[in-house]
């Protein structure tokens, strides 16, 4: 034990303490650099919290730094704030090249902020997934198809970015799809990656739309690099799959206070024995659907 207090006490005492303190103030540019170092740590996250935070300290320092040369004339106080400047401004150099190197056109700038950014998704997770789609956005003119039944193959996993596309099966009205939804989530999830299939409805353009495509093959090798984003579109197709399932089922009714799902005639026929059977073009719709009624099961067994 006195061993410690003798080290503590020359800890302490060893200096002399300041007996007259300086009546004068220090000079403007050690204060300016004080207000840049309580305004720089006030910085967020991100890349522009860092650049901000990066610029304002590397600002700080430069004060000290001349602070110290000018008026303290102290050669050690001067060269450590000097290194720390040109950390941070290197720092600085660093973050603004990765968010040049991570700008995207506008649609894929509103995609992210629209979807990605909410979860968290930072820019560069998102700039894999641009990459994915090689950065190129598709138009669809007015009243053009996107997918017809029975003939389109499913060998892509698309989104709209703006526009409306109308689905039918057999002609009848189903639903909208909207900006920011996928166009074939279901197709996309009633296969696992080995199978091929066409789609059995028919999506055409309300309006001139535009839309993201990334293909199958290519989205796979993405997942199977990088589990984050599988499981990421995972969830995204699992959430755009419930949405149509409820703008189905809350349009249309049958009597009895009964909902009839169209693209799941099989409910229907279990909750009404008395209907006729299902026409085969329906009971194909069922099949590509199957997914919707056990999501869970398929899921587990992809992991």
């Amino acid at each position: 034990m006195g061993d410690n207090e003798s080290f503590w006490e020359s800890l302490i005492y060893a200096h002399p303490t300041c007996v007259a303190w300086k009546q004068e103030a220090e000079g403007s540019v050690y204060h300016l650099a004080s207000i840049l170092f309580v305004v720089g740590f006030m910085g967020g996250s991100g890349f522009f919290g860092l650049m901000y935070v990066f610029s304002l300290l590397g600002l700080g320092f430069l004060c000290s730094s001349v602070w110290a040369w000018l008026d303290v004339c102290a050669a050690d106080i001067f060269s450590w704030n000097f290194v720390l400047f040109v950390i941070c401004f290197v720092q600085f150099i660093y973050v603004t090249y990765q968010v040049r190197s991570v700008s995207f056109e506008k649609e894929f700038q509103e995609l992210y902020s629209s979807l990605f950014q909410p979860l968290g998704i930072s820019l560069t997770v998102f700039r894999k997934i641009v990459l994915c789609c090689d950065a190129e956005v598709v138009t669809l003119e007015k009243e053009h198809y996107y997918a017809m039944q029975g003939k389109t193959p499913i060998d892509k996993l698309s989104m709209l970015v703006s526009g409306r596309i109308r689905v039918t099966v057999d002609g009848e009205f189903l639903h909208y799809i909207f900006p920011f939804q996928f166009l074939d989530s279901p197709e996309w999830d009633s296969l696992r990656p080995t199978e091929e299939g066409i789609f059995q409805v028919t999506l055409t353009a309300e309006t001139d739309c535009r839309y993201v495509a990334w293909r199958r093959k290519k989205l796979y090798l993405l997942f199977a690099k990088h589990r984050f984003i599988s499981r990421l579109f995972s969830i995204l197709i699992g959430n755009d799959i419930a949405d149509k399932l409820y703008a189905l089922n809350d349009r249309v009714h049958v009597g009895k206070g009964l909902r009839y799902d169209i693209r799941l005639p099989n409910f229907y026929q279990v909750a009404v024995p008395g209907t006729p059977k299902v026409q085969p073009a329906e009971q194909l719709v069922s099949n590509s659907r199957q997914k919707f009624t056990n999501f869970g099961n398929c899921d587990s067994s992809k992991k």
